[in-house]
């Protein structure tokens, strides 16, 4: 499967998976950090999902116009 989403949202869990275990392995400063790149790493892909929305849309809406 080579859907762009997809892969940014595997890339997504797989980093915060390390960060969790990271946070849980002893280091007391890598859960506050941990969930800066949750946050981060999830609105960057909420970021990207809106704008495939809405280049979809308006490459479709300029299509049709195409005689």
């Amino acid at each position: 499967m080579n859907d762009p989403l997809w892969t940014a949202v595997r890339y997504l869990l797989l980093r915060a998976r390390a960060r969790a275990r990271a946070a849980r392995g002893g280091q007391p400063e890598s859960g506050a950090i941990t969930l800066e790149w949750i946050v981060i790493a999830g609105i960057l892909v909420v970021a990207a999902i809106a704008a495939g929305f809405v280049f979809t849309r308006d490459i479709k809406r300029y299509e049709a116009k195409i005689p």
